[in-house]
């Protein structure tokens, strides 16, 4: 028996759904949520084969939902998103249902899971993330996991990333919380005009720099509202001087 969960904060949706999976027997609906938090729980608890996830839920929207899971599984989304947006990741051959979606529709979203299911796909969930998330619609917080609590951080908050081993660490004003990211990711998914990569271990927010003095050879340190010192390199110097209009 395949294993199936419903995630979408619309009854009414979900239902839907529910309804037109009558047609496929070997599918079985283990359960369904009404938010992302939800979700995460009953994915961690039962490992589906497949979920059904709208993306504009509240809370925490369809994709943040999936960035916080170690091992996304296998996504057909159910959703209202803007059809611009979907033309950014639909290249990566995971299936969508625009809603309102007939049976037909359905269907054939679900030969298309079937050929597909497989490490290849798990690997296209990856490779949606690592697009979608650039989106402007997306770049605007981001969602992370301490303990068994979800933070949101607003971007702007962000004082300055740091390189650490596998992962970010993100230094806000209220401590720093790590991302399973590139910095790569991040000085291409922030906004230009507020984050600089200043370092190879740093991207910078120029809103929190009171000044930028020589540091040894060649390199140089900001100095934050904080207090706090970030190191900044020859390169990461020119880039800020251009950013910041010095």
């Amino acid at each position: 028996m395949i294993k199936v969960i419903l995630i979408d904060d619309e009854p009414l949706a979900r239902s839907v759904v529910a309804e037109y999976l009558q047609q496929h027997p070997s599918l079985e609906i283990i359960q369904q949520c009404g938010d992302g938090f939800e979700g995460i729980k009953a994915i961690q608890q039962y490992q589906p084969d497949l979920v059904f996830l709208d993306i504009q839920m509240p809370k925490i929207n369809g994709f943040e939902m999936l960035e916080l899971l170690d091992n996304p599984p296998s996504i057909i989304f159910t959703t209202a998103f803007d059809e611009y947006a979907i033309k950014a990741f639909e290249a990566n051959a995971i299936d969508y249902l625009l809603k309102p979606f007939s049976q037909e529709r359905f269907n054939k979203a679900i030969d298309k899971w079937k050929e597909q299911q497989s490490k290849q796909l798990q690997n296209t969930t990856s490779l949606l993330l690592e697009s979608v998330v650039q989106q402007p619609s997306q770049s605007n917080r981001i969602v992370v996991k301490t303990g068994n609590k979800i933070k949101i951080i607003q971007v702007p908050d962000v004082l300055f990333f740091e390189a650490a081993d596998e992962y970010v660490k993100i230094n806000t004003a209220e401590g720093y919380f790590l991302k399973k990211k590139t910095m790569q990711f991040f000085e291409q998914s922030l906004p230009a005009d507020l984050f600089v990569r200043c370092h190879r271990s740093y991207i910078l927010n120029i809103s929190e720099v009171t000044r930028i003095e020589p540091y040894e050879k060649d390199n140089f340190v900001a100095i934050l509202r904080s207090g706090v010192q970030v190191p900044v390199s020859r390169n990461g110097y020119i880039k800020l001087k251009e950013v910041m209009g010095l």
